[in-house]
């Protein structure tokens, strides 16, 4: 407890994880308005064009908390990561300031138009506005992503002569096959958080009983998009994304999966404990074969153990590492089921009166965010011990003058500031849904009259 490097990864840990709660559901919602402006302009139909407002409310309150919640990272590369910053900040450097010059400047510019530019801009601009707002918010992703991907998978750099990485190739960087599969998963589970939450306020609405119009437009848009991106989720982008695991890092397939052992025919473990210290996993569901089909697409193929690798390149945190991945890959399948079944109760026109299924939908919100947190750990605990994958070890890439009482006195108080955040957020988001998506047009204008007249 008194080792710096591991109160540095708790901080960046912690910090990265409750920003990216956020982010999330922009990236996901951010289509979803795109369709909801689209369909309003397509029919002029005013149940889309009022939830396309709803839901770029929801928008806003997000980007600004996650815009908060972002900055303290940024510093923490010079803070807390100083000589991995140095080391390789003439590579990710760029990425990182694309990613704010470019995605973010556009995604904040683009946001005030859209919420407030509707009458000036016209219908057609004001869709194209939505368009740019979420190819600025999945830009900002993308640039994110390249970014890790280098650090999973270090390509298009040079060494120069003072031993740090330079930038040898823009486009082999920036196009990194890892950066490929990676972003199409997250952005992916973006979309199944986007989703989830879009039907899970629907079903409140349906619950309650209020803004009928709109619970069913939000629950028909939500299932039917959290279904097919749940789907994608697993296959192709999950599948090929754990082949590209298989392939360059071993090892993080092995811990993931509690294989101490390698050889042909090694199964899928469903459940065990890993038992590290004796090198087995415990109490183990396998499904025969399944693991070697998964990863190289024959169940013949040998998979290399734990065992046959040096013990200074495992994964640091094997247990840790195994449940995360189990989680996510457990839920990712219980979310399909559940976009299954109420796809198929909207097909029957019984998902408004199923209360037993809008239940399930309404409390299934947090749920994506866990699984997404768990795939994050998977990845960033696979990496380990590196912190640029074969090149620079994590332990090398902290600041050495930084203490573990610096790092723990400055955590404690990111949490503090993001239990305050947190709260007004929350109070936020209840207070939009409380005002809910508007009256229909058909009712405003009686109501506007009776104002004139009086």
């Amino acid at each position: 407890m008194t080792d710096p490097l591991f109160w540095h990864r708790v901080q960046f840990g912690f910090t990265v994880t409750y920003h990216y709660l956020f982010p999330q559901l922009t990236m996901g919602l951010a289509p979803l308005i795109v369709y909801f402006q689209a369909m309003a302009l397509r029919r002029n139909d005013d149940r889309y064009r009022r939830a396309a407002r709803f839901w770029a409310r929801i928008f806003a309150v997000n980007f600004a908390v996650g815009v908060v919640t972002g900055i303290p990272m940024e510093f923490q590369f010079g803070t807390n990561w100083a000589r991995f910053s140095a080391f390789s900040g003439g590579v990710i450097g760029q990425t990182l300031a694309m990613e704010g010059m470019f995605a973010f400047f556009l995604e904040s510019s683009v946001l005030g138009l859209f919420l407030y530019g509707e009458e000036r801009l016209g219908p057609k601009l004001h869709l194209a506005s939505a368009v740019l707002l979420a190819l600025g918010a999945w830009l900002s992703g993308y640039f994110i992503i390249a970014t890790n991907a280098f650090m999973q998978h270090p390509v298009g750099h040079v060494v120069g002569p003072d031993g740090t990485l330079q930038l040898g190739s823009f486009w082999a960087f920036v196009l990194n096959p890892w950066a490929f599969w990676q972003y199409a998963h997250n952005m992916s589970a973006a979309m199944i958080t986007g989703s989830f939450v879009v039907a899970a306020v629907g079903a409140l609405y349906a619950l309650q009983g209020l803004h009928p119009e709109q619970a069913a437009l939000y629950l028909r848009t939500g299932v039917v998009v959290g279904l097919a991106f749940s789907v994608l989720q697993l296959f192709p982008t999950g599948d090929r994304h754990g082949k590209m695991v298989a392939q360059l890092q071993p090892t993080a397939l092995a811990a993931m999966e509690g294989a101490f052992h390698g050889g042909p025919h090694v199964g899928l473990a469903i459940i065990g404990q890993p038992d590290v210290e004796h090198d087995r996993l415990e109490n183990a569901i396998e499904v025969p074969g399944i693991l070697s089909f998964l990863a190289y697409g024959t169940f013949g193929q040998d998979i290399r153990g734990l065992e046959e690798f040096p013990r200074d390149q495992w994964p640091d945190n094997i247990e840790v590492l195994y449940y995360a991945y189990h989680v996510m890959a457990g839920l990712g399948t219980l979310f399909i089921a559940l976009m299954a079944w109420a796809t198929f109760k909207l097909w029957r026109g019984t998902l408004l009166a199923s209360r037993a299924t809008l239940w399930m939908l309404l409390l299934a919100v947090p749920f994506p965010y866990i699984a997404t947190t768990a795939g994050w750990t998977t990845a960033e605990l696979g990496r380990q011990p590196w912190l640029v994958y074969g090149i620079l070890r994590t332990v090398a890439g902290t600041s050495p003058r930084v203490s573990a009482g610096d790092t723990v006195f400055t955590l404690l108080g990111f949490c503090g500031l993001y239990l305050v955040l947190g709260l007004l957020f929350l109070f936020l988001v209840a207070r939009e849904l409380s005002r809910g998506p508007g009256a229909p047009v058909a009712e405003q204008e009686p109501r506007a009259a009776l104002g004139e007249a009086r």
